[in-house]
């Protein structure tokens, strides 16, 4: 059992907390809000993530693991600290390390001789060496250990992850990091700071890559009368690809892949390198918004239209609206001039005024010209298309997932769209 202090609490910090602890070590999370960390204290996990309240309550009631509002407690006894600090975008296009420099300069002044830092925050190419320059001394060791979570499963990825990268110049203290993880099955590959910070970008890149293609072949199968669910069919049986990540929809979101990919077209300018192909691949993301709102003026006149609008969360299995597909189409419709309601299982509220938020789809759907289902939750797979052309003031629907049974759809007299198919 070793003593770690978890410095950032957000979905990265927490998860890695809350499962290290699960794994059997003393863990220590620290982070400046105040009231989230007393929320945390008393078990309430104040996002959407399965497992992660049960792993958090479990915890705290086997004393493995605590709260604090205060870095310098959480590192002082520490044998290993992980930063977990966010690393947003800035207005340049490049990622703010200040949150990463300031809890490394804590960190420096508070922890033990002979602790390990380990860097978990998403961070550009060479940010160990900032890290190792912030804490200000020569007695630590600094690892690049990124992390490869997914939110909606972040907790499984943490606990049954398809490879553990450590990176690090000090083998001894990779080998340290190493040890933190066992129990866990799944390959470590051990190697530099800079091969283990450029692993993570080049992973999400790629991922952002496989959904913006599929997405072009879908408007491709549109053009040329064929179906995307039978393409990716045959795709997916090929071992050189798979089916993973081969779904069509209304383009891709959330905290890490507009986040990565945009800064590493960033650093690669910086190093003197045009990576032309990501630019495609992020413009091409940003015109499958478009295309959604397009299939939509296609059924309706959207100014003065009400466009129910189900999904808010950029994905299922998460309340996550950072980035969101669905907001990016919401404020595309809105400067069309059309009326929004919303529904989504979790997320009970967004930042415009000019979306209405309902308390289920039907309500939503209500005298709606038009919804669009923009993200994949279960529960909109088994909506019921009769009460649906009920309550509807017309029947025409953009299914932005391909989930909905579009021939029942069709029987209901529904005019349908969706992404690919013929």
């Amino acid at each position: 059992m070793s003593k770690i202090a978890v410095i950032g609490t957000g979905y990265v910090g927490l998860t890695s907390g809350a499962c290290l602890a699960h794994l059997g070590h003393e863990v220590v999370c620290a982070d400046i809000d105040e009231p989230k960390i007393a929320l945390l204290a008393k078990g309430v996990v104040p996002i959407h993530e399965q497992g992660l309240a049960r792993l958090v309550t479990q915890g705290l009631a086997a004393k493995r693991l605590n709260f604090v509002a205060n870095t310098a407690a959480a590192s002082a006894t520490a044998e290993f600290v992980f930063l977990c600090v966010p690393t947003p975008l800035g207005a340049d296009g490049a990622q703010d390390l200040s949150a990463l420099q300031t809890a490394a300069a804590e960190v420096g002044r508070n922890v033990c001789r002979g602790a390990v830092v380990v860097n978990k925050s998403t961070v550009p190419v060479g940010s160990t060496r900032l890290v190792e320059q912030a804490l200000g001394r020569s007695d630590l060791a600094v690892v690049s250990n990124p992390e490869f979570l997914r939110e909606g499963t972040a907790v499984s990825d943490f606990l049954k992850p398809a490879r553990i990268v450590i990176g690090s110049d000090d083998r001894s203290a990779a080998r340290r990091v190493a040890q933190l993880y066992e129990g866990v099955a799944a390959p470590i590959i051990c190697t530099d700071p800079a091969t283990a910070e450029t692993a993570k970008y080049a992973a999400n890149a790629f991922l952002a890559t496989k959904v913006s293609f599929i997405n072009t072949i879908a408007a491709v199968c549109e053009a040329v009368g064929a179906d995307v669910d039978d393409v990716v069919l045959a795709l997916g049986y090929d071992p050189r690809i798979g089916s993973e990540y081969l779904e069509p929809g209304p383009g891709w979101g959330g905290s890490c892949f507009p986040k990565d990919t945009q800064a590493l077209v960033q650093m690669a300018a910086d190093a003197g390198y045009d990576y032309s192909l990501l630019r495609g691949v992020l413009a091409a993301n940003e015109e499958q918004f478009s295309t959604v709102v397009s299939k939509a003026a296609s059924l309706v006149s959207l100014p003065g239209a009400t466009v129910a609008l189900l999904g808010l969360a950029f994905k299922s299995g998460t309340d996550d609206t950072r980035n969101s597909p669905s907001l990016a189409i919401a404020a595309r419709l809105l400067a069309q001039g059309a009326s929004l309601r919303a529904y989504d299982p979790v997320v009970t509220g967004v930042d415009s005024p000019d979306i209405i938020i309902a308390g289920d789809p039907y309500a939503a759907c209500e005298g709606a010209d038009l919804v669009i289902l923009a993200t994949e939750w279960d529960e909109f797979k088994s909506l019921d298309i009769g009460k649906l052309a009920t309550v509807m003031a017309a029947r025409n629907v953009v299914d932005a997932r391909n989930i909905l049974d579009h021939k029942t759809l069709l029987r209901y007299g529904f005019a349908y769209q969706g992404i690919g198919r013929s």
